[in-house]
């Protein structure tokens, strides 16, 4: 049975329409932990550590796509919800069109600038080499990538999440068996590694675009459009959180990862690199529920349906708030044998990595509300509130936190500043929740 954005949505339906937007999520996460396992298990530590010390960089360039897939599915899924089908079209095909061009753009500038910005942030050496090695092969598909994850939300505003979840499974599947082929069995190391992202990327971006440049079966297609400013600033203001979201986690990470240089060297920098790459499977349960749930959110709230809006609203806290005590009690579980994936080759490493996940793990209690609360103020138009959440959260909390902590509990504080800050950004998404109902009415 198809479930429409009109719908009336039970626990089930919610479930179901939200679903392959989690697993679409996580599966993105997955194949870049399957990234991460290949290079430090046949490559070496150094090109690990490397590849967790670029990442940042990479995605503060493609958060663009974040910005215009969050900002820009609201704004659609509003007015198709308004009854504007045809305006709806329009803003879709200049979103994608937009993205395409400014992804040119800042693959240029990456590829430029990429050596004295790694060395800005600290490499040096044979870390150095294999963080701009990686970085120029990923750069030319920045575009690629950029649309990748703009067509994660646009695939769920045109009612075709499972067609989203199918792109992503098969650019997931590229991605692991030619990170399998480059570097476990042909000899291509580091670049092979890099070309195997770059590959997959690149399906996950351009094989939307043959679907939606043609007729189909969706709610939308792209088309000819016409320049629109005040739409572009509406969907940018909209998705301001997503891209601040991104731009300062990205940002944290070089504060974490200068920090760990520090006080543990690059051990440090690696252990952090698989605390990164579990909290990102974690994260993308939170960050798929809110990216699907919310063009359902946009679409009562733009026919001015609230009751349906309230029950949204109180389903989602309750599946956020379980599924958090789940995933705590998932962490702490697998710390030893997940660490012993990345790090089991060497015992120091792999002693650092479970201390840290132990630690780590109470984050997960608490960032689930954050994350919901951003994506939920997004889809009602507010994207003010939400860039203030996503700002606090990822930048001012944990930028404080992270460069505070260790200089009172020295290692030991990077591991909790992360979890201290997770805590003051959920206390500040519960009072905007509670603050803002009346103007909503959810």
């Amino acid at each position: 049975m198809k479930i429409e954005l009109s719908d009336r949505f039970t626990y089930r339906k919610l479930f179901r329409f939200t679903l392959p937007s989690v697993i679409m999520m996580v599966f993105t996460s997955i194949y870049g932990v399957v990234d991460g396992f290949f290079v430090s298990n046949f490559v070496g530590k150094t090109p690990f550590a490397a590849v967790n010390f670029i990442i940042p960089f990479l995605m503060i360039l493609g958060t663009v796509g974040f910005m215009f897939g969050a900002g820009g599915s609201a704004l659609i899924a509003r007015t198709m919800g308004e009854g504007d089908n045809e305006r709806a079209q329009r803003l879709f095909s200049l979103f994608v069109y937009v993205t395409a061009a400014l992804g040119a753009a800042l693959a240029v500038f990456g590829f430029a600038f990429i050596r004295p910005i790694a060395a800005f942030m600290g490499a040096e050496g044979e870390m150095l080499e294999n963080a701009v090695l990686y970085g120029r092969v990923i750069l030319p598909v920045l575009p690629a990538l950029m649309l990748q994850y703009e067509f994660q939300s646009f695939f769920i505003t045109a009612e075709k999440p499972q067609l989203g979840l199918l792109v992503t499974v098969i650019a997931g599947v590229a991605n692991m068996v030619l990170d399998a082929l480059f570097t476990a069995v042909l000899p291509f190391g580091l670049a092979g590694a890099a070309s195997a992202t770059a590959i997959s990327q690149a399906l996950g971006g351009i094989i939307p675009l043959f679907y939606f440049g043609r007729k189909n079966s969706s709610r939308l297609r792209l088309r000819g459009t016409s320049f629109d400013g005040r739409a572009l600033l509406k969907a940018c203001a909209n998705g301001s959180s997503e891209l601040m979201s991104n731009i300062s986690m990205s940002i944290v990470s070089m504060l974490y990862n200068a920090q760990l240089i520090r006080f543990a060297g690059e051990d440090g920098v690696a252990a952090y690199g698989v605390l990164m790459y579990v909290s990102m499977i974690f994260m993308a349960i939170f960050i798929g529920y809110s990216t699907g749930a919310a063009p359902v959110v946009s679409y009562h709230f733009g026919a001015g349906n609230k009751d349906e809006l309230h029950s949204l609203y109180r389903k989602s806290l309750v599946i956020i708030l379980v599924s958090s005590a789940a995933m705590l009690g998932l962490g702490e579980a697998l710390a030893r044998p997940l660490s012993a994936v990345f790090a089991g080759y060497d015992p120091g490493l792999f002693n650092m990595t479970v201390r840290a996940f132990g630690i780590y793990s109470f984050s997960f209690l608490f960032s689930g509300i954050a994350i919901f609360g951003s994506a939920f103020f997004t889809a009602l138009g507010d994207g003010l509130t939400s860039a203030l959440i996503s700002f606090l959260r990822t930048l001012v909390f944990q930028a404080a936190a992270v460069l505070i902590f260790p200089l009172i509990w020295g290692l030991e504080g990077i591991w909790f500043s992360i979890v201290a800050a997770e805590v003051m950004a959920a206390a500040v998404t519960a009072a905007f929740l509670l603050g803002r109902r009346r103007r909503f009415r959810y």
